[in-house]
């Protein structure tokens, strides 16, 4: 891990034109979309309000694991981030399936997020069927993305500080709603958080700990984007401190908030912000509240679309992915990356006109685990390079407090998720299915290295 305050040669021909406040909100964009105002009512009824453990161990898992990408991604700027961190630490294979891996994770929650949009979509404004609505959502966000990147971080940023502000507004009408302060409407109280805090045991907090995993997954993307970032070393530093308390305060508010108001059997938990905004008898609000959360799924759509696409680039450019990916726009955008990461939204969308309802559930279930093991190859990462810098004596532009201690409890945590996730029939097969898939991805690039003959990376 060097530092360097100019792009490597490799990553030159990318824009540079984010700007630190894109940034930030490009992290808040990718984490606050389908896991919190979908997803946050599936990990309710899973759990109860003990849901609320299962963020507190995710949240702290995903503070230390943005801490340790940050100092990795103000070092060197990559748009392959995360993989390219596996790459210089552990080899030419751990890299390169950590990159595909998280792109395989990005393309499927970009349909689910496409999907999701257009179902709360069509709750009001049931003129246009779900798949449509979605196809129209695909074609707008990839040419979206094929536009350059200024303008995309543009968009995003203000993509992102509509679903803030009405995260707030949710915040302070649950508020309000808890303390009893709305006229005419009698207080729930806490009386759903006591009564049966945890129904379904520790099987419940270990399923709906996938859900939430799930939710927090792409805010690692903020690593990705550092390499198009002006002055990455400040920039990266800054929007994840930024990111993730936030996070936190939206996430588990707002879950607090629902599992209050909104008993583990209510049907209003499909889709749970709605839900909380009727019990309060505000006229409006909940479809007010439903057009936000759509408005929140497109944005996360676009900044995972945006993720997606960078690190097929960044694949293609170290010859893990065919080399066409590496073609790029008269704005410096890897079109043809783009293609390939959007193309499974649209086969989503055909899926959804043959199956219709039946396509998001499912897609819901196969990225909850993918997200632990990039986040893992991100803590084994930095524990690997900080100590070959300390080593090297190479200075570091940012580093991570607590270290090597915090960066050993977040290995620690995300192994006691491990254990509890086998513990539970369903995590037990996800995870399973994950591990088959890191299998044959590492066994692919194996055979790839060894035929085109290429060269493990110096370290």
């Amino acid at each position: 891990m060097t530092s360097k305050s100019a792009p490597p040669l490799s990553e030159r021909h990318l824009g540079h034109t984010l700007r630190p406040r894109q940034l930030t909100m490009m992290g808040l964009g990718s984490a606050i979309g389908a896991g919190l105002f979908l997803g946050s009512g599936a990990g309710i009824q899973a759990a109860g309000p003990a849901v609320l453990v299962s963020y507190l161990v995710a949240g702290t898992l995903i503070i230390l694991v943005m801490w340790a990408l940050g100092e990795m991604a103000a070092a060197q700027p990559n748009s392959g981030a995360f993989s390219v961190y596996a790459e210089r630490a552990l080899g030419r294979t751990a890299g390169a399936t950590i990159g595909w891996l998280w792109w395989l994770q990005l393309v499927v929650v970009i349909a689910a997020e496409a999907l999701g949009a257009a179902g709360l979509l069509y709750t009001v404004w049931p003129a246009v069927p779900v798949w449509a609505l979605s196809l129209a959502f695909m074609v707008l966000f990839t040419a979206i993305n094929l536009a350059g990147v200024r303008n995309f971080g543009e968009f995003e940023f203000w993509f992102a500080i509509l679903k803030v502000a009405a995260i707030v507004l949710f915040l302070a009408v649950g508020a309000a709603l808890l303390l009893g302060i709305l006229p005419d409407v009698a207080s729930p109280g806490l009386a759903n958080l006591t009564t049966d805090f945890a129904p379904q045991g520790l099987g419940g907090i270990a399923a709906a700990l996938f859900v939430v995993i799930f939710a927090f997954g792409g805010t690692e993307i903020v690593s990705v984007a550092a390499a198009e970032t002006q002055d990455p070393e400040r920039s990266v530093g800054k929007a994840i401190r930024t990111v993730v308390w936030r996070i936190l305060v939206f996430y588990i508010g707002s879950v607090f908030v629902i599992a209050a108001v909104l008993p583990a059997t209510s049907e209003g938990l499909a889709s749970p912000f709605a839900g909380v905004l009727d019990a309060a008898r505000i006229p409006g609000a909940a479809t007010a509240i439903t057009l936000v959360a759509v408005v929140a799924l497109l944005s996360a759509l676009n900044a995972n679309l945006y993720g997606a696409s960078r690190m097929a680039y960044s694949l293609a450019q170290r010859g893990e992915a065919p080399p066409f990916l590496t073609r790029l726009s008269g704005a410096g955008v890897p079109m043809l990356a783009v293609g390939v990461s959007v193309a499974f939204g649209f086969v989503a969308t055909v899926l959804e006109l043959l199956f219709p309802d039946r396509v998001l559930p499912a897609l819901f279930q196969l990225v909850g685990s993918t997200c632990l093991v990039v986040w893992g190859s991100a803590l084994v990462s930095q524990l690997i390079l900080r100590r070959r810098a300390a080593r090297e004596g190479t200075p570091l532009p940012l580093k991570m407090k607590g270290f090597p201690a915090l960066t050993i409890l977040g290995l620690v945590l995300l192994g006691l998720i491990f254990v509890v996730g086998f513990s539970a029939e369903d995590s037990r097969v996800q995870l399973l299915s994950t591990f088959a898939l890191i299998a044959g991805i590492a066994l692919a690039s194996a055979i790839g290295a060894r035929v085109s003959g290429r060269r493990q990376p110096s370290r």
